[in-house]
């Protein structure tokens, strides 16, 4: 892997962060490839439309999010990332703080990197009543 290719990826993923953290849906909506899709830590599938939804309509709020040990393998045409998603948030007004194992892929969509999915698996297996 190229030390440009993990620099730009690591760019793509600040600005990422940032625009969920600001539900700034103009750049999400650049950042992402047209065939975008989510899958969400319960399993849940989301296209493009429908992960920029859930800020149009109010129903996700981020107030914290830190994207941080990021792995970086380059492909070619494709880059996947993998690290660590840790939010405090709020999804129709219930708590949705949680700490993720988070996959993107990359892909290359012209002369630029696109984010063409994210997938969020729970770091830790959430807590058992007692």
């Amino acid at each position: 892997m190229t030390s440009d290719t993990r620099t730009e990826i690591l760019a793509i993923g600040a600005r990422w962060a940032e625009a969920e953290r600001s539900a700034d849906t103009a750049a999400l909506g650049e950042i992402a490839a047209d065939g975008f899709r989510l899958v969400g830590p319960f399993g849940f599938v989301l296209d493009k439309a429908q992960w920029l939804d859930r800020y149009a309509t109010g129903g996700l709020v981020i107030t914290s999010l830190v994207w941080d040990e990021v792995d970086v393998r380059d492909f070619g045409q494709a880059a996947i990332a993998i690290g660590r998603h840790t939010q405090q948030a709020t999804y129709q007004g219930h708590p949705a703080d949680g700490q993720f194992r988070v996959t993107h892929v990359f892909v290359r969509d012209g002369g630029r990197w696109a984010l063409a999915s994210l997938h969020l698996s729970q770091a830790r297996p959430p807590a058992r009543p007692e």
